[in-house]
């Protein structure tokens, strides 16, 4: 009687697909959101009027802020897919899945919303303005997101869906300026904003520019690696996962 090898699974199976610029962007990612996370809670200081609470502004506003930037990347990216000579498949991956992170983020920012307006307004919730075209551009996303799934053949599944992509994204600038249009509890943009008598402590300030800047590495390496996972669904579905790997691996650089 022989016996088998060890392990008869080949080692080419348990490589990975990310590349040397995805983990640089990993790794960037992790060390801003720590740094973020000691000056956001440790040493920026407590609001004069709102204490502790306003440390919430560190997860709040670059959550909108990257839903803004995935919905808009969604908008351009279905543009592409729509009027590009070659009706690009990848586009539409790459708008795909922006849209998928920017739901989540502005589930985020919903939370993180209601949990501040508790402490600020004394509710959760208030049928404000920004609350109410928030909760809508968060449900419109969710609708171009069952629009992806629909029956159809992929073709038409992505140019469907580049058209509600390109119609969904208007909503952010009525989002954006909804505390200008109608009264509302929602302040206006403190950094950017005009109103005087509201501003932000220097150290507040760069806290917030850390979780802006942490944010948007984290889109870029959530949108790399998502898009990548559309491209390997869609690659397996044509030639067998196997292939798809194969192909991935290629295009990563990575060698048998």
């Amino acid at each position: 009687m022989t016996l088998d090898p060890p392990s008869t699974v080949s080692t080419t199976s348990r490589r990975g697909t990310a590349t040397a610029a995805t983990r640089a962007v990993g790794v960037l990612t992790i060390v801003m959101i720590g740094w973020l996370g000691v000056f956001g809670l440790l040493l920026s200081p407590a609001d004069r009027d709102q204490g502790d609470a306003v440390r919430i502004m560190y997860v709040h506003v670059p959550s909108v802020w990257l839903a803004y930037l995935a919905f808009i990347v969604t908008a351009l990216a279905s543009a592409v897919h729509l009027f590009g000579k070659s009706h690009s498949m990848q586009a539409d991956r790459v708008a795909g899945a922006s849209a998928e992170i920017g739901v989540v983020f502005m589930a985020v920012t919903l939370v993180t919303g209601m949990l501040w307006g508790r402490i600020t307004w004394g509710v959760y919730w208030q049928w404000d303005a920004r609350l109410t075209t928030t909760a809508l551009l968060f449900i419109s996303y969710i609708g171009y997101l069952a629009v992806r799934g629909l029956e159809g053949s992929r073709s038409q599944r992505a140019r469907r869906s580049a058209i509600v992509g390109l119609l969904a994204v208007l909503e952010v600038p009525l989002v954006h300026w909804s505390v200008k249009l109608w009264r509302s509890l929602h302040q206006e943009a403190t950094v950017l904003g005009t109103d005087l008598d509201v501003s932000l402590d220097g150290l507040m300030l760069f806290s917030l520019f850390v979780g802006v800047v942490a944010f948007t590495l984290l889109f870029l390496w959530l949108l790399l690696h998502r898009s990548r996972v559309l491209t390997m669904i869609d690659l397996s579905a044509e030639t067998g996962l196997d292939a798809a790997l194969a192909q991935r691996r290629a295009e990563g650089g990575v060698t048998a």
